[in-house]
């Protein structure tokens, strides 16, 4: 479900989940492993994959079939590889190289930067559509990329745009031309920023981030369960299973 490349101190991890990348429980937990280790072996991380979808989000498929219990610790499991994006001690870039929506952006909020390409690739937080919410560490997130008020309407419509559009709100760091120059870009920015006095940008980064890392003081059990909840209410599930049996046709 991963392919781990080096690019000297710079590690990439690579989603390999064809056709989508989508999100089960065994590559979020590969995924949170891969990063952590990451976190003690390289003194920078990329995530990237290939194809034309960078992650199409939860594996909704899956997913559905999971009781409840299963799928709060699932859920559980997810929003902890949130934190671990968000508290991982060295400078971590999304490279999108194709579509990105839901979980996918999702995941890349908590990074300290993304790229994709531009042209015909669209990227958003479209959980409104299937009867779904952001959670509180989502929606804090994102308001603190592009703002409250470009937030709101981001999450209420659950738009899915262009990623001219993304870059223009903030929501996107940079464009690659191509998606083949995505990764090179993003093992660029971490080596311009490894160049710099290492203590100075260490401080600098825990200093800076310290308001993402809080984001998840206040997240409970409890949010957690009201999630799930949502997640089983009749209405979010026919949404669901009829976005998957459109998926069949």
């Amino acid at each position: 479900m991963l392919e781990i490349q080096d690019h000297g101190a710079i590690r990439e991890i690579r989603l390999a989940r064809p056709p989508a990348n989508a999100l089960n429980g065994e590559l979020v937990n590969a995924l949170a492993g891969a990063l952590q280790t990451a976190g003690t072996e390289a003194e920078a991380v990329v995530v990237s994959a290939a194809g034309r979808m960078f992650c199409a989000g939860l594996d909704v498929p899956e997913l559905l079939q999971l009781d409840r219990s299963r799928f709060a610790v699932l859920w559980r499991d997810f929003i902890g590889l949130t934190q671990t994006i968000a508290t991982l001690p060295v400078p971590t870039v999304f490279a999108m190289q194709g579509h990105a929506v839901a979980g996918g952006l999702l995941l890349a909020l908590f990074a300290d930067y993304r790229i994709m390409p531009a042209g015909a690739f669209k990227t958003g937080l479209n959980e409104v559509q299937v009867g779904l919410v952001a959670p509180t560490p989502v929606h804090r997130a994102l308001v603190r990329l592009v703002g409250p008020q470009r937030a709101e309407r981001m999450l209420v419509s659950g738009e899915v745009m262009a990623t001219e559009k993304a870059h223009a709100i903030g929501l996107v760091d940079e464009l690659a031309g191509t998606p083949e120059e995505v990764v090179p870009a993003a093992v660029a920015w971490c080596t311009r920023h490894l160049a710099l006095p290492r203590r100075a940008l260490n401080l600098s980064r825990q200093m800076a981030r310290a308001d993402l890392h809080a984001i998840f003081d206040d997240y409970s059990a409890r949010e957690n369960e009201s999630w799930v909840d949502l997640w089983f209410e009749e209405s979010t599930q026919a949404i669901l299973n009829e976005l998957v049996a459109s998926l069949g046709k």
